[in-house]
């Protein structure tokens, strides 16, 4: 689209929007602010790295197919008392990961001064599938 927008424009638009709408019209725009926002250092890019290798680790994929054994045999009432004790530090490790998650992604939020949600959405659109 080649039309020149003014700033007068973008403002009747909103005007024109029902109230119960803008919440959604701020998220998007403190996305598109920080989608254009030039970065500001290699310190920044590198620390926002680390975080997001915190937001995006998993199990490695055999634990992840263990925890979900065990999973299953718990719920089919036949885990022995070293599966429970197996189950159990699964769990314990990943609400651990999930704690530091949740952290790195409210720091990086606060490093891209965008809110969690918006964070969340943009990181979810640059996740893509895995191909089988």
């Amino acid at each position: 689209m080649s039309e020149t927008v003014t700033r007068q424009q973008v403002i009747e638009l909103i005007d024109a929007l029902p109230s119960e709408t803008l919440p959604e019209l701020v998220e998007f725009a403190e996305y598109l602010r920080h989608k254009t926002r030039p970065r500001d250092s290699f310190a920044v890019a590198s620390s926002e790295q680390g975080l997001l290798e915190v937001i995006h680790r998993r199990l490695a994929p055999e634990q992840q197919h263990r925890l979900d054994v065990l999973r299953q045999k718990n719920e089919s009432g036949q885990l022995t008392d070293a599966e429970r004790a197996e189950l159990w530090a699964y769990v314990e490790q990943v609400e651990n990961a999930d704690a530091q998650r949740a952290e790195a992604l409210i720091e990086l939020a606060h490093l891209r001064n965008v809110p969690v949600t918006v964070l969340m959405r943009d990181l979810t659109r640059k996740v893509s599938p895995v191909a089988n």
